[in-house]
Formats: structure tokens, C-alpha cells, sequence
């Protein structure tokens, strides 16, 4: 006899487990095999591992885009109640039209990627969540992920990934009305992320040997480049940076020469490059 699984295992329990207090009447037994099959089903929601953006099927920037759009010029002609974002216990942000806009992810001129930000009323600088698949996530799950595979130095690939390089270099590590530390990357950008502990706490770019400086000349790199590196505040003096540049010089162990995009920060100078990695690799390497 060929059952479904979930009749094979009814069929199993019904026969093997002894409910005490009952008798042996089908239909107490059936109540109380329906109950704890919801107490099951319960316990089995509670234990399934929270999903990240960055977890789900990868999105196209068109339909990212679209949706971001569409999300905005909504929040104008809506009627009911009012939609509120929870920062924590004892905080929430509205969300209306006056603290909702476009962020654009790339420097593209062919890219006009973009993703709906929510930020308080009083700070238009800061940015507390973003809108993915239909619903708001706060910035620290932005960042963080659900798959194990995600460990170390990880090639960025998906749209996803990308945003996650944005959060770092545009929102997480700048306070009220300072400057941005990076400017836009390019949506073909070569970059690495570093996660550990199930989130990323840093990334670094590359311009190849070979690539465009810019879109508007035909300069071209002649050397590998270290373009950009940041490792979050609160992960820093763990030698994450140091990492980041063996792997970028083991990722190029067969060119002559590197080269670091300038200005370098003093931190940097003073601590990466000239304390650590500058005395591990010959300085005639370097450019």
C-alpha cells in the first residue's frame, strides 16, 4: 500500500504512541493527534533559520527599480491607517513620502538602479531601513545572512551583494552630516566581501590591469589597483585589513608591480601598509 508521508507518519504515531489519560476512542485520538501536529508545526516555524535579503533568489536591477518606483509614487494616494517602521522597543519611524526617497546604488551613467530608503524626519542623512520584496528591513539585517557558505573573503556577484557594498560605503559608517568616504561604485565593480559571524563587516575593490580609468578618456590601468578598502568600526584592530590585502596580493602573486589608489587615509598609511604589509612584501612591488 502506497501512502503520503504525512499519512505514513499519522498511521505510525496513531499505532506506536500512548497518550496518557486518554482511551482508546478514535476520534479523542484524532483531536489529539491534530493538536500536536500544531504544536509541531509551530515549534518547526520557531526553529527554521531567519532568511536576509541577500539569502533570497538574486533580483534584476530593472525590476528592483521598478519596484522601488512604484513603492514611492504610492505612498502619495494611500488611504487607511498609517504604516510605522520599529527601530527597537521604545521606537518606531512613520512611513510618508517626506521621509522616503530613491537611492541610487551605482555611478553608471547606463545604471539607474535604486532602492527606497526610510530615514527619520529630522535627519534626511541617515538611513534607518531599506524596502526589499515588498517590506522593510532595519540596516543591521542588511548585512547579515543566514548561509553558513557565506565565511571569509567572497566574490560579489548579485545585485544583493552589491547593495550590501553600498550600505558599507554610502550609509553604515557615516554619522549625521559627515561627508561620504567613497564615492558611487560602478554596477561591474571586481569586489570582495568579508563576512564572519554570519555578516559583512568589510569589502574591498580592485581595478584591473587593463580596465578603464574613466568613461570619458582612454586611459587604462596599467597595474592591478587596490581601489578601495573599509572594515566597520566596531570589527576594526582584528586584523581584518591585513587580510584584505594578502588576499589581494595573493590574488596577483604573478604581476611585477601593485598599485593603491591615493589618497590613502592615515589610518592606512600608519597602519596596514607601512607597519605590516610593506615590510612582508618587497616595497619595489608597490606603487
Amino acid at each position: 500500500m502506497c501512502v503520503s508521508n504525512d499519512r505514513a507518519h499519522a498511521f505510525i504515531l496513531k499505532s506506536t504512541i500512548h497518550f496518557p489519560g486518554l482511551h482508546a476512542n478514535a476520534g479523542d485520538l484524532d483531536g489529539s493527534w491534530r493538536a500536536w501536529r500544531v504544536a509541531l508545526q509551530v515549534k518547526e516555524r520557531r526553529s527554521q533559520k531567519a532568511m536576509y535579503p541577500v539569502d533570497f533568489p538574486d533580483v534584476d536591477e530593472t525590476d528592483l527599480t521598478l519596484a522601488s518606483e512604484q513603492y514611492v509614487s504610492s505612498l502619495g494616494s494611500r488611504l487607511g491607517g498609517n504604516e510605522w517602521f520599529t527601530l527597537s522597543q521604545t521606537s518606531k519611524v512613520e512611513v510618508t513620502a517626506n521621509n522616503v526617497r530613491l537611492l541610487q546604488l551605482f555611478e553608471d551613467e547606463q545604471s539607474n538602479c535604486a532602492v527606497v530608503a526610510l530615514h527619520p524626519p529630522d535627519d534626511p542623512t541617515q538611513v534607518v531601513a531599506l524596502n526589499l520584496r515588498e517590506q522593510w528591513w532595519c540596516v543591521d539585517d542588511l548585512l547579515r545572512t543566514s548561509n553558513k557558505s557565506r565565511s571569509g573573503l567572497v566574490l560579489v556577484q548579485s545585485i544583493m551583494e552589491r547593495m550590501i557594498v553600498f550600505m558599507l560605503s554610502q550609509v553604515i559608517e557615516r554619522s549625521s552630516q559627515e561627508e561620504m568616504m567613497f564615492s558611487l561604485h560602478p554596477s561591474t565593480e571586481s569586489c570582495k566581501l568579508l563576512w564572519t559571524e554570519n555578516q559583512a563587516v568589510g569589502f574591498y575593490t580592485v581595478k584591473h590591469k587593463g580596465s578603464l580609468c574613466d568613461s570619458w578618456s582612454s586611459y587604462c590601468y596599467l597595474l592591478p589597483v587596490l581601489d578601495t578598502v573599509l572594515v566597520r568600526r566596531s570589527w576594526r584592530r582584528r586584523g581584518f585589513g591585513l587580510r584584505m590585502l594578502e588576499d589581494f596580493c595573493s590574488s596577483f602573486s604573478t604581476e611585477e608591480f601593485l598599485g593603491v589608489s591615493s589618497p590613502l587615509s592615515s589610518s592606512m598609511v600608519e597602519g596596514q601598509l607601512r607597519s605590516c604589509y610593506i615590510l612582508l612584501y618587497p616595497p619595489t612591488k608597490w606603487i
